[in-house]
């Protein structure tokens, strides 16, 4: 059997039996069917194993000594690391950045807030890893796809001849239709399960983000009623703010009033002090004005006292027909003083009033006024 391959033009031949490969293609289609297929007696089934393991042996002889060939996957392989590793850069450079605004949030955010964060960020990973999944999905098709051509290249490059005993016609459509059911069956199955698997991860996917997408509504029905109350609370402060306002005025309106009133009260009180120590001056000069009086009202008292004793005296000398009696009264002012009565008989009573200016006009015996000598004559 000669076996050459297109990857360099290397050829390899292995001493076999010599079979006319064209005599057997020239032979009917039923001769060569009924000449290859196993079931007809034991010793065409043991040719043709043996047949199929020396051309088993010599596919492994030939594959075990070609050269290793080249494929395009290493630079696939390459720009799929770049790929990923810029990929995890960005995600280097955005988790710094995300963790310090999520720093700066949580400062600045109430708690309720942490809640909805952690949803958000459950939502990106799962959106991330949703996205790393299909980017590995389309890798693995692609290098798949890849070494499927790789392989295909390599078996439409290689090509054998094997000679054979040209005695017995070899049929091997049977066995190739047979291999490709095989594979065909395989890759049916390997797609199905891949279809599968692939079915699965998406209905999962899609129950997670539904899910999510849940949790996501609930959350944000929780942050526009959180909006609401923060705009409610707003609005009151805004008006307690206003009603604050409103007070600091009228408490200042309030001091003013109360600081003109008390400075007016103050003026007030100045001029009613100033007033009662005014009339305290006039109560003391009305004191002593009146003590004035008093004091002459007293001696008025006693001059009245005196000039009643006198005309009772008088009456009652009069009324007892007594003699002359000699009064001798001296007055000041502020005070009287009387002399000695003298009756001598029932004769009328002769007296002068001294109108001198230091006895006050008052009566005295017949004569001369003693203080200054001078006398007029007056009737009792």
């Amino acid at each position: 059997m000669t076996c050459g391959s297109g990857f360099g033009g290397r050829m390899f031949t292995l001493g076999l039996e010599s079979l006319s490969h064209n005599h057997s293609q020239s032979q009917p289609w039923g001769s060569r069917h009924s000449l290859t297929c196993p079931s007809h007696c034991p010793s065409v089934q043991v040719r043709f194993l043996e047949q199929q393991n020396k051309l088993l042996e010599t596919k492994l002889q030939f594959y075990q000594n070609r050269e290793c060939c080249q494929s395009n996957l290493e630079p696939l392989f390459e720009g799929y690391i770049q790929t990923l590793r810029r990929e995890a850069e960005c995600v280097e450079a955005d988790g710094g950045r995300l963790a310090a605004e999520l720093n700066h949030v949580q400062e600045v955010s109430p708690p309720n807030t942490q809640d909805v964060d952690c949803a958000y960020l459950r939502k990106s990973d799962l959106e991330a890893n949703s996205e790393a999944l299909l980017q590995e999905i389309d890798f693995l098709r692609r290098l798949y796809e890849e070494e499927i051509r790789v392989l295909q290249s390599h078996i439409s490059d290689t090509s054998v001849v094997v000679k054979m005993d040209n005695s017995r016609d070899l049929n091997m459509d049977c066995i190739v239709a047979e291999i490709k059911a095989q594979y065909d069956d395989i890759a049916t199955r390997s797609r199905a399960e891949a279809e599968s698997w692939y079915r699965t991860r998406c209905e999962e996917i899609k129950a997670t983000v539904i899910r999510h997408g849940e949790t996501l509504r609930r959350t944000r029905e929780e942050i526009n009623e959180l909006n609401r109350i923060i705009q409610r609370l707003t609005a009151e402060i805004e008006n307690a703010k206003c009603q604050n306002t409103k007070l600091e005025t009228a408490v200042t309106q309030s001091e003013q009033q109360g600081e003109a009133a008390l400075n007016d009260a103050k003026c007030k009180l100045a001029g009613l002090e100033e007033a009662l120590q005014k009339a305290k001056q006039d109560m003391a000069c009305l004191l002593k004005e009146y003590q004035e009086v008093m004091n002459s009202k007293l001696g008025l008292d006693i001059e009245i006292a005196t000039y009643r004793r006198l005309l009772e005296g008088e009456e009652q000398r009069l009324c007892e027909g007594v003699g002359a009696v000699n009064v001798c009264v001296s007055s000041s002012r502020g005070g009287v003083v009387s002399g000695d009565l003298c009756v001598s008989g029932s004769r009328p009573v002769a007296g002068s009033v001294c109108s001198a200016p230091c006895t006050g006009n008052v009566a005295v015996s017949t004569g001369l006024c003693a203080p200054c000598n001078s006398g007029a004559s007056c009737r009792f």
